[in-house]
């Protein structure tokens, strides 16, 4: 079983948000995480995972356009991801830099593909999924792999 971690990353910590998260993902048994950048992505990416989970930094609040430009140019797949899982996470420049309104732009595309939508699990401390200014630091680490866990565990539960 596959989970797709998509990101865009301009300066990197986007992408390192996102390898944190797969280090979650990998951590269940029987799903592999499979590290993806908007310039790798394909539609069979999206059809092969049981899930997603979406990361871009944050650009006036929302995700960057080459995130949004996926989903737009996938949409002719849309049906075909109704109930799997989907996450969101960002990066941003700022504290108040617009990280939560990112993850729902993020999370709205999902919700039109039918997805079923998580956020982070109680022991971590975010709400909408994970987000850090700038590099992510150890705490951001270890809930960006809480994440990872979480989802793929849905994953796994959905499936039986």
């Amino acid at each position: 079983m596959k989970v797709l971690v998509l990101y865009y990353s301009r300066g990197g910590n986007t992408r390192r948000l996102a390898e944190f998260i797969a280090e979650g993902v990998n951590k269940v048994s029987g799903v592999e995480a499979v590290l993806k950048s908007t310039k790798e992505v394909t539609k069979e990416d999206f059809l092969e995972a049981a899930g997603i989970i979406a990361g871009s930094p944050v650009y006036f609040g929302v995700m960057a356009a080459e995130l949004k430009k996926i989903f737009d140019d996938f949409v002719g797949i849309r049906k075909k991801m109704e109930n799997k899982v989907g996450a969101a996470f960002t990066t941003s420049g700022d504290p108040t830099g617009g990280k939560e309104t990112t993850m729902i732009s993020i999370i709205q595309c999902m919700l039109i593909y039918g997805m079923i939508i998580v956020g982070d699990p109680m022991d971590a401390t975010g709400h909408y999924g994970v987000a850090c200014v700038g590099a992510p630091d150890e705490k951001t680490a270890d809930n960006a792999r809480k994440l990872g866990k979480r989802v793929a565990e849905l994953c796994i539960k959905l499936s039986s």
